[in-house]
């Protein structure tokens, strides 16, 4: 009995020992990446300075070019990045050619600077999962340990990207299955996203952080309480439209029966025609208009009009159907947190930042389904006193979004709902959601019993005037 102990002990012992040094090397050489890619990214941003004309002027030029790039080079490297990585997670324990890595960059940079509507995210997680792959054949690892190597590297671009080591780390794991987090991988992707936070922040990378306890107090109370279960539901509302647009505008492009780049220049065309119309503030990255919605003066988001989000919506779907290259979550922080600003507006008050801070969490994790993520990320970004009222609000959006995603190659392993009958096991985009047979059974007898009812009272009504007319 004590020498299994000892055995057990020991091989725990040298398997975690082996993880804590792949992943704090993995994690290091990531952030090294990432960090690379994060400052090529703002040096292009400073240089549309530079241009004799609008930057966004150059959209019916870029995606074109971004099309060409990924299909030539890494045609892996298509789409917002996270879909492709846990894509290969699940159906290649992993393996990602090492070309995403040169190639997402590249790509992505072109989108960003010259106004594509993604995020920065989704290749941060790409390049990391890219860099672990690499490792992992280098290092001539198993199949079941380069897809554990992989996923932190997922987490690791996560948390490098974020700046928020914990939230991002949690996202990497949660992100892959809907409804399991990978218990075997958590201390490996904690580590790898500590490493490459803390090695981007040795190579000057800086955060912004936004600490609503000093200018709000978001004390509990039962009115705040109920106003925040209802940002709940209509964050997962807006989750809703903005995973079926998304959807919608990708398969509706992919069907054009036309040369591809003719389709990217039209739709560069159109978002710069979209731009004409409504202003550029819903191209590229938009971190300033996140900023405005956050800060407690009303001043700087006063010409912010109620609609962004959906605005922000129509020129991400575009610019990702027509093939930029992009991550998709920095929008759905921008969409949260704009549709969070509306909500506090219309229900009035002092707490307009922290439903926009509510907003910037829940829509990612309805959109994504990772709410635990969602909810830690609201304690790093905003702080401890949002921590109940964030996980309320996310995990009611997380259920209202429905089996749905923003990334159609999760596993679903759980139903939202007692009453639906769902295929669970498979990838969400083939997920069959019906209504339980039991419940569709009570349905009917319900509506057999409001007929019968209604039969009744008719007879009753033509027994009263049959009796009226007699008299």
């Amino acid at each position: 009995m004590i020498r299994k102990h000892i055995t057990e002990q020991t091989a725990i012992f040298f398997s975690v020992t082996k993880w804590v040094f792949l992943s704090s090397l993995v994690g290091v050489i990531i952030g090294a990446i990432v960090t690379l890619f994060l400052k090529i990214l703002q040096i292009s941003e400073e240089s549309r300075a530079d241009l004799p004309f609008h930057y966004y002027y150059l959209l019916p030029i870029a995606i074109p070019l971004t099309v060409w790039v990924v299909k030539t080079f890494a045609p892996s490297a298509e789409g917002h990045g996270t879909e492709k990585v846990i894509e290969a997670v699940h159906k290649r324990y992993g393996k990602i050619d090492v070309k995403v890595i040169p190639v997402k960059l590249l790509a992505t940079v072109m989108t960003i600077f010259a106004g594509g509507s993604v995020g920065k995210e989704g290749p941060g997680a790409q390049i990391g999962a890219g860099v672990a792959s690499s490792l992992s054949d280098l290092l001539k690892f198993s199949p079941e340990d380069r897809k554990k190597l992989v996923i932190c590297g997922i987490s690791a671009g996560f948390a490098a990207v974020f700046g928020t080591p914990i939230a991002g780390a949690i996202f990497g794991v949660e992100v892959l299955i809907i409804g399991v987090i990978l218990y075997d991988v958590l201390l490996p992707s904690f580590i790898a996203g500590f490493a490459a936070f803390t090695t981007a922040q040795f190579l000057g990378i800086e955060y912004t952080y936004f600490d609503i306890r000093f200018y709000q107090n978001v004390a509990l109370d039962l009115p705040l309480i109920l106003q925040v279960v209802a940002a709940g539901l209509f964050f997962g509302i807006v989750s809703d439209i903005l995973v079926t647009t998304v959807s919608f505008t990708h398969r509706s492009i992919k069907k054009i029966p036309l040369n591809p780049y003719l389709v990217a220049f039209v739709a560069g065309l159109s978002l710069v025609i979209l731009a004409w119309i409504f202003g550029d503030r819903y191209l590229g990255l938009g971190l300033e208009t996140i900023k405005d919605t956050l800060n407690p003066d009303p001043y700087f988001s006063k010409e912010l009009p109620w609609y962004a989000f959906l605005l922000k919506t129509l020129f991400t779907s575009l610019t990702l159907g027509a093939g930029g290259s992009g991550g998709i979550v920095t929008p759905i922080f921008y969409i949260g947190a704009t549709s969070g600003h509306l909500f506090g507006q219309l229900i009035g008050g002092e707490h307009i930042a922290l439903f926009a801070a509510l907003g910037f969490v829940s829509v990612l994790a309805g959109a994504t389904n990772a709410p635990i993520a969602a909810t830690i990320m609201a304690v790093e970004l905003f702080g401890l006193e949002i921590a109940h009222y964030a996980a309320l609000s996310a995990v009611i959006s997380f259920l209202i979004t429905g089996h749905r995603s923003v990334f159609p190659s999760q596993i679903l392993a759980m139903k939202k709902s007692e009453m639906l009958e769902v295929k669970v096991g498979e990838v969400i985009e083939k997920a069959e959601v019906d209504l339980e047979k039991n419940e569709i059974g009570r349905i009917r007898d319900i509506k057999e019993r409001i007929r019968a009812r209604r039969e009744k009272l008719k007879e009753q009504k033509n027994r009263k005037s049959g009796t009226r007319k007699g008299s």
